[in-house]
């Protein structure tokens, strides 16, 4: 059985999405940031017949899609779920289970990428940069000019309107942060977390304009972002599909752990 989830399943929801804390970091941070009676946000379950406890979830953030199961699940009725949703902009999920829903879902474009952790910063996390560069914290009045950079990256797939919507809810309701570097007066390097919870964040949105790639600033602002996160005692998740970016992660303390894939409608 499949039905939508409340307040009442709060707990037993918590209790089976935190046997894999790390996999399902968005699903633990959503329901405890927002609960179950946002317009933005609805969360079902499916049921096992026997004795009633919880064997699937599904999610949905705005247009996006987020499965996660255990073992053998529902896919067909999470399938038809989202296909009622027009706007439908995306399923995410571990690509084990993501690759389900392609017979039933057809899809655009696919994309694939390492799925890492980070528990605590260790190896090199020198930033060979000038001292007079320093990661500032973003406020409301900084994301214009921070999304604008992530307008020009092309393999970032969200559009302008809600890139703006999606970092003035993060930093509004504090599930999020962004620290950024600039030079000669614009935005030149960026990195934000996402579904902070009380125990883990994602990083997101690491970009450097083209102008300044190769003088360390990625590597300053996601060093500087997790180390703030490490010292409240989280842990960090991220997805990445590039070489050179992977050899900053790695550098800094993460370590894979999966794969991940976006399936875009």
């Amino acid at each position: 059985m499949i039905r939508k989830l409340n307040e009442q399943d709060r707990s037993e929801l918590l209790a089976f999405l935190g046997k894999a804390p790390a996999l399902n970091l968005f699903l633990i941070a959503d329901v405890e940031n927002f609960g179950f009676d946002q317009d933005f946000q609805e969360v079902w379950g499916e049921f096992e017949p026997e004795n009633g406890h919880i064997k699937a979830v599904l999610l949905r953030y705005e247009h996006n899609y987020l499965p996660y199961a255990a073992g053998p699940f529902n896919v067909q009725g999470f399938a038809d779920i989202m296909k009622q949703d027009e706007k439908m902009e995306m399923l995410s999920g571990s690509t084990s289970i993501a690759g389900l829903f392609s017979p039933y879902i057809s899809f655009r474009k696919e994309k694939s990428m390492h799925f890492a952790e980070l528990k605590e910063l260790e190896g090199e996390q020198s930033v060979p940069v000038s001292a007079e560069i320093s990661a500032q914290r973003a406020t409301l009045q900084h994301v214009e000019a921070i999304c604008s950079l992530m307008d020009g990256i092309e393999e970032f797939e969200v559009g302008p309107e809600s890139s703006r919507s999606n970092m003035r809810r993060t930093l509004e309701t504090g599930t999020g942060r962004t620290y950024f570097v600039e030079r000669d007066g614009r935005t030149a390097a960026a990195a934000s977390t996402t579904a902070e919870s009380s125990m883990s964040a994602m990083v997101v949105s690491v970009a450097t304009h083209p102008d300044y790639r190769g003088e360390g600033l990625a590597t300053l602002v996601v060093t500087k972002l997790c180390s703030d996160l490490v010292s409240e005692g989280k842990s960090l998740c991220l997805f990445y599909d590039n070489p050179d970016a992977a050899s900053i992660y790695k550098r800094i303390g993460f370590r894979d752990i999966g794969d991940w894939s976006m399936m875009y409608r």
